[in-house]
């Protein structure tokens, strides 16, 4: 059955402008490959962030995992997974891992060492890498980068939604860095930013630019797809530095490029893609 790429671009271009406009630097097929992942992992991230009863719906969302591995697929994103694992064998083992980053969201969330970030880093987002990187036809090098830029831009992520995470109960700075500052929730909670707090930022926010630079120099072991992959990773690192600039006021509002910002980053990444 052949899925209807419409509606499961539509699921991209909804939630992730980013992920979306890097996608479209994928050619033919892998780029309804890479919409295909990207669906699938965003129904089960909506299902953790957006439904009443997300226990229950992430249930659900493994359930339409495990049907299109099967070759039993029913819901259109389903049907686009398995559209796709009939062209590239990806894992089924980073989905597992996936799951178990959105069960950590399922409770109020308090990590303990950079570890346990790195850790979550990978399981809700560094598995994208790990689903992208067949498609982009890559060896062991390739999997080792795509990883690395999904920790990184999830711990971006992190690092621009400190104050939305908190209303959520969920607190990912690391409970080790925030006692080396000398930051406590109770400054969160009154969204004071000042020398402590910005020096936690900035410690955070060098481990992610180190994510970056290993994953981007390691573009070149994409067969295809480096400059989707390159284009994605520029805009996040751009809001890092948006959040840099801000003066990690990252308690109060959310850091974000505009559409021109974006379309500015397209000739490196482009040059990224023929490095």
């Amino acid at each position: 059955m052949e899925p209807n790429w419409r509606a499961v671009s539509e699921i991209i271009r909804r939630h992730s402008s980013t992920f979306y406009y890097g996608s479209l630097l994928f050619r033919g097929e892998a780029r309804k490959g890479a919409w295909a992942v990207y669906a699938a992992c965003r129904t089960g991230d909506d299902a953790v962030d957006e439904s009443p009863n997300p226990l229950a719906d992430l249930n659900k969302w493994w359930a339409g995992i495990e049907r299109a591995y099967t070759g039993m697929p029913r819901e259109g994103w389903e049907i686009a997974l398995a559209w796709a694992l009939q062209r590239w064998d990806i894992p089924k083992q980073a989905f597992a891992d996936m799951k178990e980053g959105f069960q950590t969201d399922l409770n109020p969330v308090r990590l303990e060492t950079v570890q346990e970030l790195y850790a979550y880093c990978y399981r809700v987002a560094g598995t994208v890498g790990l689903m992208i990187a067949p498609i982009s036809g890559s060896v062991e090098a390739g999997r080792e980068a795509a990883t690395k830029l999904g920790q990184a831009m999830q711990l971006t992520n992190c690092l621009r939604d400190v104050g939305e995470d908190l209303a959520l109960g969920r607190v990912y700075l690391p409970t080790e860095l925030m006692h080396k500052h000398g930051v406590t929730l109770e400054d969160l909670r009154q969204g004071s930013i000042g020398p402590r707090y910005v020096g936690l930022m900035r410690e955070l926010a060098a481990e992610a630019r180190g994510l970056y630079r290993e994953g981007l120099a390691g573009l070149k072991h994409l067969k295809t797809g480096r400059g989707a992959v390159a284009l994605a990773a520029l805009q996040y690192q751009g809001i890092l530095n948006k959040l840099e600039q801000s003066g990690w006021d990252n308690l109060s509002r959310r850091a974000s490029l505009s559409g021109l910002e974006r379309v500015l980053l397209l000739p490196r990444a482009i040059w990224l893609r023929d490095a």
